[in-house]
This record gives structure tokens, C-alpha cells and sequence, in this order.
């Protein structure tokens, strides 16, 4: 037997597990594709005409390596805020963020507070720098400000995690609320606070940014109402020290020269976003009907997906998701207990959601037995 280079002990503990069982995955499984793509909480709507325009127009300059300091993003990205180039750094999505936020707070053994269910992508980070996930469950399909203070106190965590609006139930507090929240976090420790659906949501639950506080980062995306999830685009807005400490570990050239020039098109282009918050919005309420149509109970939304209560347990939400599968329709759900008897279901074109509306009643039938 041949002998192996050894992994460090925490590596080797790990499971080599994705977060995700993404779409593509379930296709080749199956077979076949999907008819409606309505799971992955993207953007069916695409990005704005002048960023695809922009990225053909400099499709041929690809041979060069991207600025590894994504100077005209981050100048975009702050004039946007109204902060300064200082307070932004600019990642791989948040995703890439979260894992440079986990290396920079979190050393082997620490607690880190998180809520019971949130984004799975965070856990996974914490899990490679060998952090000690605390979670606190849901409170009516919320994230449980009080308890995640309490949780965070108790531990003495060097991190908590917190998304306004939230995956996966769409809930969201206001801005008075998490003011309130920040404010009573002990000062060394750090809060990360995912903002992907921040566009989508109403302008009251986003707090004005304070960029003199060191123990706060707030986290935006390309992926989600600009419509750019597979370029892998995203930033963090912090104090300046923060924003300097990124600048330690971050991967320089990891943003490409195309999702930097679609990102400054991107915010440049708000009258575009705004009609997606719209169609975002009719999609909603679309949802909505279709579950009240089949006696389920859509959630308040500030999101581009809508949770459904399926009105049972986790068991029976599994089945209805399962039965949309075998129908070609691609939905999620939460797992976690409590929120496992809800499905969740992007917004997508009006062909998605009539295939959705049609396979629907069927899924039901199938899963309560008739």
C-alpha cells in the first residue's frame, strides 16, 4: 500500500460534503432537465441589458488577468453607499466572504452563534477553521434577535451571523429592531450581517450603514436582483481597519475582469434593478395565490422567494417537495425542525410559475396518499 501525504487532523475530520445539491446535480441524476428552475432563489429575470451589453463588449478581453484590487468595483460599490473606497472589499459572493470572515474571527474550539436552520454555507466555513456552531432555534419564523444575544454573551463568541431578510423563511425585522440588536452586542463581537435580499426588501428593515463601528460587516450580493449569480460577485461594507484586515488573506485575483466590469454596470443601472423589484414583487404575490389556492399558507416575504406552510410535519413538506422533483419543477425547503414543514419557491418567469400552479395539486395528492 502506497502511503499518503498526511492532511491536517481538521481536514481530515471533515466530511467532503457540498452545502448544496445544486440543480445540475438533480439533472444528472434524473436524466433529464428541470422545467421550472424556481429553487435556487437566482434571478430568472437576468441582469440588465447594458451589463449584458458591456460583457460582450469585453468578452475579448478576457486574456488579461482581472485588477486585483478591484479599484472601479469597490469606487462604484462606496459611491453607491456613499462611503469611502476604504470601508469596501470586494469577494467571490458572499460566499467567499463568509469564508475569510471565518479564518480572520474564528480559531479552533470557538463558539460562533448562528440561528437554528440559516445559510448552510456559513455553518460549512465555521466547520473548515474548526469553529463550535451555537444555534438558536427560529422564534415565530424569525430569526431570534433576543437569543441570539443571549447565546452570544453566554459563549463569549467571537462571531454571530444574522440575515435581514432571511433564507429560508423570508422574514425580515426592521431597521429599529436591528439597531437595537447591534447596540446590545458585546463590543468584541463581530456581527456579520448577510444583506443578499437587501433590494428586494422594504427600505425600512435596512439600518443606515455605520461604518465607525468595528464590530459590524454587512454583506451584499450580485446574485440575487441583479441577476448575476453564476459570475460570483459580491462585497462587504465595514470600518476601515475591518475592511484593511480582509486585505490580509483575501484571494486577489479570485474576481474575475468580467464580474468586476458587469458589478459597476450593475449598480449603475438602478432603473433596471428597480423594474426587478417589481416583477420580483407580482412574483410574490403570484406564489401566494397559487399556495392559497391549494389550501397552504404563504409567509410574509421580503425576498425573491416565498416559504410555503404546508400545514403538517417535516415528513409531508418532504413529500410535496419530492413529488415537484419527479414533475420537473426544482424547489427547496427548510430541514431544520420547525421550519421543515414549509417548501420554498423562488420567483421565476410566468411559464415557471404556470408549470408550478399545474404540478402543484397533483404533488399534494400524491403526498397526503390520494
Amino acid at each position: 500500500m502506497r502511503l499518503r501525504p498526511p492532511l491536517m487532523p481538521l481536514v481530515a475530520a471533515l466530511p467532503s460534503t457540498v452545502p448544496f445539491v445544486g440543480p445540475e446535480a438533480q439533472e444528472r441524476e434524473r436524466g433529464r432537465a428541470f422545467r421550472a428552475r424556481i429553487g435556487a432563489n437566482e434571478s430568472s429575470f437576468g441582469p440588465s441589458p447594458r451589463v449584458i451589453a458591456r460583457m460582450a463588449e469585453i468578452a475579448r478581453d478576457m486574456w488579461m488577468y482581472c485588477d486585483p484590487d478591484n479599484h472601479d468595483l469597490k469606487v462604484a460599490a462606496a459611491a453607491h453607499h456613499s462611503l469611502k473606497v476604504e470601508n469596501v472589499v470586494v469577494g467571490e459572493g458572499i460566499d467567499g466572504l463568509l469564508g475569510l470572515v471565518a479564518r480572520m474571527y474564528v480559531a479552533p474550539g470557538d463558539a460562533v452563534v448562528t440561528s437554528l436552520g440559516a445559510y448552510p454555507t456559513f455553518n460549512f466555513h465555521i466547520a473548515g477553521v474548526g469553529g463550535r456552531l451555537v444555534t438558536v432555534p427560529y422564534a415565530n419564523d424569525h430569526e431570534d434577535l433576543e437569543g441570539l444575544l443571549v447565546a452570544a454573551a453566554r459563549e463569549k463568541a467571537p462571531l454571530v451571523y444574522l440575515s435581514n431578510p432571511d433564507n429560508p423563511m423570508g422574514s425580515w425585522w426592521e431597521a429599529a429592531e436591528l439597531t437595537r440588536f447591534i447596540e446590545a452586542l458585546p463590543e468584541t463581537t463581530m456581527l456579520v450581517l448577510d444583506e443578499a435580499y437587501g433590494e428586494l426588501g422594504p427600505a425600512s428593515a435596512l439600518p443606515p450603514i455605520d461604518v465607525s463601528r468595528p464590530n459590524v460587516i454587512r454583506m451584499r450580493t450580485f446574485s440575487k436582483a441583479y441577476g448575476l449569480a453564476g459570475i460570483r460577485c459580491g462585497y462587504a461594507v465595514a470600518e476601515a481597519q475591518v475592511i484593511s484586515d480582509f486585505e490580509k488573506i483575501r484571494n486577489h485575483y479570485g474576481v474575475s475582469r468580467m464580474a468586476q466590469v458587469a458589478g459597476v454596470e450593475a449598480l449603475a443601472d438602478q432603473d433596471y434593478l428597480d423594474s426587478v423589484v417589481a416583477r420580483v414583487s407580482a412574483g410574490r404575490r403570484r406564489i401566494a395565490q397559487i399556495a392559497e389556492q391549494n389550501g397552504l399558507t404563504p409567509l410574509p416575504s421580503a425576498t425573491n422567494f416565498v416559504t410555503i406552510d404546508c400545514g403538517r410535519d417535516g415528513a409531508f413538506a418532504l413529500k410535496i417537495l419530492q413529488g415537484l422533483l419527479s414533475r420537473d419543477v426544482f424547489i427547496r425547503k427548510p430541514m431544520a425542525p420547525g421550519l421543515d414543514r414549509c417548501i420554498r419557491v423562488s420567483v421565476g418567469l410566468d411559464h415557471e410559475l404556470d408549470i408550478f400552479a399545474e404540478e402543484l395539486p397533483g404533488a399534494l395528492a400524491a403526498a397526503r396518499g390520494n
